[in-house]
């Protein structure tokens, strides 16, 4: 599904360059993440297949019973994508959602208010993504669906990489992103496609943006930022980070750079997107914003297009 990207005047004016804001938080399946989890969902519905050094190819074994561990994006994403399967397939997926007991409660309202499977099921638990990878361990019919580890989940934004492409003179992408997948996935496909059709001369700049609480990634390359306990943007938590190598390496390759940003530099993005654009961004969308605002200030100058990722709740 293709999602709307838009320039706006007076954001442009308002910060000295032409910005296009990526519409993800408008996907259908409710997120950014709509790319990729339902990618993985009919990827391993039907078997995955293998290539072996002889040559030959097989498909791996099927799923039909799937379990996540989210209490945001990632979760949204895969029960629209179990709900919409069901709906139009007699052969039924099921559905585990394992969240934390200190879920914030407009969270757990949202992603109970819509369900309506009974194949689909949320659970809270004190350890989610333990409870989650125990269950994968314990039955091989069962699958994990786990961006952050599986590399399949990659392919699910090459087609966001190529509706990108097709913006004019691209020059930098900013990516909020916990596990760095999105930022690898970016980074990866412009790798695969030329630049812009419409007159790029080099592939874009990938900008990860992290929070005060959470930067495994951004910590290398934005330094002289204090640690906070906590984030208004809540979806940043992975605190492993097992793409940062890779991530690191997509940054560098494109002249690119990692920023934190504080809950102030946030509400301020929020309120210039807001005030510009008449739109109301949740914090973990305005975090793109937040991230091109201190490039800014840290001397980034483009001359082409930048493009900010709204990416969800």
């Amino acid at each position: 599904m293709k999602t709307i990207q838009q320039s706006f005047p007076e954001l442009n004016r308002a910060l000295g360059c032409e910005v296009y804001l990526k519409r993800e938080d408008q996907h259908k399946y409710g997120s950014h993440k709509g790319r990729s989890i339902p990618f993985l969902i009919k990827k391993y519905f039907k078997g995955e297949r293998k290539k072996f050094e002889d040559g030959t190819d097989d498909i791996g074994p099927t799923y039909n019973e799937f379990v996540i561990s989210s209490s945001g994006n990632a979760a949204l994403s895969a029960i629209h994508a179990v709900q919409a399967h069901n709906r139009n397939n007699p052969e039924k997926i099921s559905l585990r959602v394992f969240i934390g007991l200190r879920i914030d409660p407009k969270k757990l309202k949202m992603l109970t208010a819509i369900i309506e499977d009974p194949k689909v099921t949320l659970e809270q638990v004190e350890k989610p993504k333990q409870t989650a990878f125990q269950l994968e361990k314990e039955n091989d019919s069962i699958k994990f669906l786990r961006q952050s580890t599986d590399d399949n989940a990659l392919l699910g934004y090459y087609e966001l990489a190529d509706e990108l492409n097709r913006i004019p003179n691209l020059q930098a992408i900013f990516i909020p992103t916990s596990s760095g997948t999105t930022a690898q996935a970016l980074g990866e496909a412009f790798e695969t496609i030329e630049p812009s059709v419409w007159g790029g001369e080099q592939h874009p700049q990938i900008h990860v943006i992290q929070t005060t609480a959470c930067h495994p990634i951004a910590q290398d390359l934005d330094t002289g930022v204090e640690k906070t306990d906590t984030s208004i943007a809540g979806a940043i938590v992975d605190k492993v980070a097992h793409r940062k190598e890779h991530v690191l390496e997509v940054i560098k390759k494109t002249s690119g750079s990692g920023w934190i940003v504080t809950d102030e530099e946030i509400k301020q993005a929020q309120d210039l997107v807001k005030d510009a654009c008449k739109i109301a961004t949740s914090p973990n969308a305005a975090l793109s914003v937040a991230g091109l605002m201190k490039a800014l200030r840290n001397d980034f100058k483009y001359d082409g297009v930048v493009v900010c990722l709204l990416t969800g709740m």
